[in-house]
């Protein structure tokens, strides 16, 4: 059983209350830190627990927080990114909902060695009865003296605010996010400046993913070295996984990252095996944004390599055979999903959540959506496969935020490991249409039918 450190105690009754979650052992790093510690002990902490931001991008929390400007006279801002809107991703929600203190403590402990009195929680606008949730636990925390002026009589001052968005993908960009916080329309800012300099309202700001700032609390309370100790390599610690598809047990799973993707799907202690008894396609490893794998990428080959379920093993290989850790949304796909149906659900999702700020992201999201739909419904041309290719080339890299790199990913890599897949398509368009699309029918056959012992 691997270890938990953040929802070790989130089955207990109760434990989204702050009497319950301050009885077992709740705000513990606030009294270390603000007691026993400058705030830049507390960010070399972070430093030495090799903490990798958890929100997709995977970069190093301390260092990001050693960025961060400290003009005189001006204040500097924490803001929680928790707009989770990456199709497949639903982590962040969990720990909100069932164990919203343990990010709030996380929140306290990290603006005090930022320097921010004043921190905020962009939510996502459709969780809107976890934002209830939150301000809620908010209200208990300044009640119980955790939040407002002196805090513990350390002359630290601290307060948080909720603040909903409006259900747009592209806030979850940080830039955007800032621009929705200050009330403007969440398009993303051109970088330098970046927002450790130049955030929220002209401030010094960063931005951190929930399950980064939660991730605070252990680390303060068992010291950065420990935490270093668990996972591997530059994975340290522990990933909340959001597990689902064709999964006989979908949910949320904390793992520790030195196991194998084999062992995440098939053991009866996380994911339990592929539904109905059918053999694994693909898998989606870090949320709809990242590349897709084909079953004989992902587990153990007949050469003995294994893939691992952390940072650097997901993306051994650059995209040619390998994806990312992401947001840790792990997408599976059974034999009979369809992969050119699936990439265009993507294309979709992104060319409607697309900003329209920048022309390949604006105009290349719509080709790509309607020549995958072509395909799809038996209308496709061989020569569209090279042409989405095209589109997705001149995409990527071309865009101000991630999103267009976030819209390209999908369909290369559908292209490069499923293009029998869309010529099968082309070539049989009744059979398309009809939704004929199992493994007999097109796929070649899978090199990993079923997991090695």
């Amino acid at each position: 059983m691997g270890r938990k450190l953040l929802l070790d105690k989130a089955h207990i009754e109760g434990i989204r209350h702050y009497d319950v979650y301050r009885r077992e052992g709740g705000y513990r790093s606030v009294e270390k830190a603000l007691k026993t510690m400058s705030p830049e002990a507390v960010t070399e902490e972070v430093k030495k627990s090799g903490l990798r931001g958890r929100g997709g991008a995977g970069f190093p929390t301390g260092m990001k927080w050693s960025f961060l400007a400290k003009p005189e006279g001006v204040p500097r801002y924490l803001v929680v990114n928790a707009d989770e809107s990456e199709p497949g991703t639903f982590k962040d929600r969990y720990l909100m909902e069932f164990i919203p203190h343990l990010l709030i403590e996380g929140m306290i402990t990290a603006s005090y060695a930022l320097g921010s009195n004043t921190s905020y929680i962009y939510i996502r606008g459709e969780y809107w009865w976890v934002k209830e949730i939150l301000e809620v636990a908010v209200q208990e925390a300044r009640n119980a003296g955790w939040l407002g002026k002196n805090i513990l009589g350390s002359g630290f001052d601290c307060d948080i605010f909720v603040q909903p968005g409006a259900g747009a993908y592209i806030c979850g960009e940080e830039t955007a996010l800032i621009e929705s916080l200050e009330g403007k329309r969440g398009n993303p800012r051109i970088k330098p400046p970046f927002p450790a300099v130049k955030g929220l309202w002209g401030c010094p700001t960063v931005v951190n993913n929930v399950e980064t700032i939660a991730a605070v609390v252990p680390i303060v309370n068992d010291g950065g070295d420990e935490y270093a100790k668990i996972g591997v390599g530059k994975s340290t610690g522990t990933k909340l996984i959001s597990a689902c598809g064709n999964l006989n047990k979908p949910g949320v799973y904390e793992i520790e990252m030195n196991i194998s993707v084999e062992e995440f799907i098939y053991s009866d202690e996380y994911c339990g095996g592929i539904a109905n008894g059918k053999r694994l396609k693909a898998c989606i490893p870090g949320g709809s944004s990242v590349p897709i794998l084909p079953a004989n990428l992902l587990l153990k080959t007949a050469k003995g390599e294994t893939r691992m379920m952390n940072y650097e093993s997901l993306s051994d290989g650059g995209f040619a055979t390998g994806s990312m850790m992401g947001s840790g949304g792990f997408i599976v796909m059974d034999e009979d999903q369809c992969v050119v149906k699936h990439t265009y659900t993507l294309a979709r999702f992104y060319r409607h959540e697309s900003c329209g700020q920048c022309s390949p992201c604006r105009e290349g999201t719509g080709w790509m959506e309607k020549i995958l739909l072509n395909i799809e419904n038996g209308k496709g041309k061989m020569s569209d496969i090279d042409l989405l290719w095209d589109i997705q080339r001149k995409i990527e890299g071309n865009t101000i935020c991630p999103l267009g790199d976030a819209a390209a990913w999908p369909v290369a890599a559908a292209i490069r490991h499923f293009r029998d897949e869309f010529e099968w398509h082309v070539t049989n368009p009744s059979d398309a249409l009809k939704g004929n699309y199992g493994l007999a029918n097109y796929a070649k056959p899978l090199e990993v039918a079923v997991p090695t012992a």
